[in-house]
């Protein structure tokens, strides 16, 4: 996981650099700072619309009595595509705006809750504590409707 993260912060900004240099140098410095800028503003004010929404969603959930997985989905992947677009760069903000709007962030759900399903059925979900001794195995059963799950505390 450490190295997962460590290639996160030294890849993206990398790459992100790289873009902005290039395309900085082809069609010149004040209009890639100025497509930055207009960017990290339009996605506040989209993620602060979407946001809206998706709390107006989830509000209209609990009070019909249902669990609102999909919509707190979507309100944490408006909220990262928001942060995303706030990151200056090219890359992080085609990837930020695909999470904002309606029907690509809904293909990007059909991808997570692919990965979320193959996780529970090999049944590799696992839970860390803040206690370095302990590990709990998560061992989950999952249908349609009804996800079963137990955990066993390892000890190192």
């Amino acid at each position: 996981m450490l190295g997962k993260l460590f290639l996160l912060f030294t890849i993206v900004p990398a790459v992100e650099l790289y873009l902005l240099i290039k395309i900085g140098s082809l069609i010149g410095p004040f209009t890639t700072l100025m497509i930055i800028i207009i960017t990290g503003a339009a996605g506040a004010s989209l993620a602060k619309f979407e946001g809206r929404k998706s709390i107006y969603k989830i509000q209209k959930s609990l009070e019909s009595g249902k669990l609102p997985g999909n919509e707190m989905v979507s309100g944490i992947m408006i909220f990262i595509g928001g942060v995303l677009l706030l990151t200056p760069g090219f890359l992080t903000d085609i990837i930020g705006l695909t999470f904002l709007i309606p029907g690509t962030r809904n293909l990007w759900k059909i991808v997570l809750i692919d990965i979320f399903n193959k996780k529970i059925k090999n049944q590799t979900a696992y839970v860390y504590t803040s206690n370095t001794t302990s590990q709990e195995n998560v061992s989950i059963n999952s249908d349609e409707n009804v996800v079963d799950a137990e955990y066993e505390e390892i000890r190192k």
